[in-house]
């Protein structure tokens, strides 16, 4: 248990929270990058007008795009997170150190998900709370948004050591990490119904968890809904966790065993 707590201290105060905020620029411009966009996606929502809004079946766009960008956050960071401290400890020479401690580099990826999931967390706090300033309503169900939301990071953990294993292989150009830092906010439904997408978009959109995640989140806390209302929602979440978590592990095991064997785990 001792262990457990040391590891977490030194993963999240030590090697995140120390590191994150003794970059005092680099803290200043990441609080921007959350809250900045809240207001972009207000004023747009603003400016359109609700007719146009309700067009698109959206209600209160507010409400829709905030829960979107609060969640959407967790998915794309963590998973660049955790393949940017890979690299990083490669770079630094110290990627060694890991494979021969007891925990190895799967215990490295899974704490280093751990801070990218606290800080994501304030993330989210900071722009639920921006949300509620502005006028959104929530009706929260605490039970149904914990299952949610959990089964929305078992299922970023397996994307995340798929990114991971690419690291190891490619080092630079990860397909994983560039397309949740960048595409998801498009195609899982974060600022727009996925409903207004061409069909082969939106059925790329259709087989990402987040956008079922978002979906579910809408109507747990804003509506207030219960697990037996979002039942599909939820055994949609946990059949991608059946899947990605087992692919995640079989890949990021081929790709650890591909770099020992070529002996390129710490080249960069």
């Amino acid at each position: 248990m001792g262990g457990v707590i040391d590891k977490l201290y030194a993963y999240i105060y030590l090697r995140g929270f120390k590191i994150w905020s003794s970059y005092r620029t680099q803290m200043v411009l990441n609080v921007l990058s959350w809250v900045l966009p809240v207001f972009t996606y207000y004023f747009v929502g603003t400016s359109l007008g609700n007719s146009l809004v309700e067009r698109i079946g959206v209600s209160n766009y507010t409400a829709f795009f905030v829960i979107g960008l609060a969640f959407q956050g967790y998915v794309s960071s963590i998973i660049t997170t955790i393949s940017q401290r890979l690299r990083n400890e490669q770079l630094y020479g110290t990627i060694e150190y890991y494979v021969l401690s007891s925990g190895g580099v799967v215990s490295f990826l899974l704490y280093s998900a751990i801070w990218g999931f606290v800080i994501n967390t304030v993330n989210a706090a900071v722009i639920l709370s921006i949300g509620f300033a502005l006028g959104v309503k929530y009706q929260i169900n605490v039970l149904s948004t914990l299952i949610i939301i959990f089964l929305l990071l078992l299922s970023t953990i397996g994307f995340s050591m798929i990114s991971a294993s690419f690291t190891m292989i490619v080092k630079q150009g990860n397909p994983i990490a560039f397309f949740f830092s960048t595409f998801t906010t498009l195609m899982s439904g974060t600022v727009f119904p996925i409903t207004v997408l061409p069909l082969p978009v939106k059925l790329i959109s259709l087989a990402l968890p987040l956008t079922w995640a978002l979906n579910g989140l809408r109507l747990s806390m804003l509506s207030g809904e219960g697990i037996l209302h979002l039942l599909n929602v939820i055994l949609v979440l946990v059949m991608f966790n059946a899947i990605l978590l087992p692919l995640g592990i079989g890949f990021y095991k081929y790709a650890f065993k591909r770099a020992r064997k070529k002996g390129t785990l710490s080249e960069y």
